[in-house]
């Protein structure tokens, strides 16, 4: 079976857009429970000043703790140079750098354009391989904006391949803004891979519009090999108006585990950690199918055949 690995983003981006601030020690049991399903790589959160997102402030303490998980991929999210100094200072296995292809989002995610972006990913590369750390750089808003509307395909080709000329090791398109539709990620993966290869290997996927597993299985038809999910379809862009709603892991695990991919999770067991998350962020909406419907009674049959 193909192995498919889905990296849990719901700790950062499920948290950076809500409100309420998870208490730490829920955090770390969310974390660890979820390495307990199989999940073999986490986001645990952003290397990004407190005062912006006070939700990410004791992000150095999670990877700590995540470190001390056995074969947990422990990776962060950083805006610039000096948040890939203090991941590194941290421990990450990796870190991974958001640059916008539209340019007005950026300006007002990370406050530089894209030419500033592309020296300070040469600055972040260089940290990184000094550490000896893991590089890769998400392309968010690659297939369409809420500021700017429709991202031209030559701008995320060209930004691609300077991210990899400034050191960027693994790329990611990311449907930040929920606009992605199955022919529009098989025509983007396809432009992108002609120009660098299997340097791009993630899907970030939002279901805002309710097209993220079809997403999922179109990027999966073109040699994706890793998408990016949260619990209970937690999180959303704070900068990006209307972006809601992450690809929902339980709803993912079950269609691949059912359609014979191999992800390495137990899926009964990752249905439980939900009640973390309801525990600790009462008043917050979860999403997903699965949750409510179980999986089909033939479920386990599924994923042997």
């Amino acid at each position: 079976m193909t192995f498919i690995t889905i990296s849990e983003v719901g700790p950062r981006d499920g948290l950076q857009s809500i409100k309420p601030v998870m208490p730490l020690e829920a955090k770390k049991a969310w974390i660890a429970a979820e390495a307990a399903c199989g999940v073999r790589e986490i986001e645990v959160g952003s290397f990004v000043p407190p005062s912006l997102l006070p939700q990410m402030a004791d992000t150095a303490e999670l990877v700590a703790f995540a470190r001390t998980i056995e074969g947990l991929n422990v990776v962060a999210l950083v805006p610039n140079a000096k948040g890939a100094a203090r991941a590194v200072e941290a421990g990450v296995h990796g870190f991974s750098a958001p640059f916008s292809m539209s340019e007005t989002h950026s300006i007002r995610n990370v406050r530089k354009d894209h030419a500033q972006m592309i020296e300070e990913i040469r600055a972040m590369a260089a940290i990184a391989s000094d550490a000896g750390v893991h590089f890769a750089v998400g392309l968010s808003t690659a297939f369409g904006c809420t500021i700017e509307g429709a991202v031209p395909q030559a701008t995320v080709v060209r930004q691609a391949v300077a991210s990899v000329e400034a050191g960027a090791k693994e790329l990611s398109l990311s449907d930040t803004t929920g606009y992605a539709d199955p022919r529009q990620v098989r025509q983007l993966v396809r432009a992108v891979r002609a120009e660098v290869g299997d340097v791009l290997t993630t899907l970030h996927l939002h279901n805002t519009r309710g097209l993220g597993l079809a997403n999922a299985l179109a990027g999966l038809d073109e040699g994706i090999t890793t998408l990016d999910s949260s619990l209970g379809g937690l999180g959303g862009c704070p900068y990006a108006p209307g972006a809601s709603g992450n690809l929902v892991t339980e709803d993912l695990v079950l269609m691949l585990n059912s359609m014979g991919y191999d992800t390495g999770i137990d899926l009964e067991k990752l249905l439980q950690v939900r009640s973390i998350l309801t525990q600790a962020l009462p008043d917050e909406p979860l999403y997903g199918f699965t949750p409510d419907a179980g999986v089909m009674l033939d479920y386990h049959e599924r994923t042997t055949r």
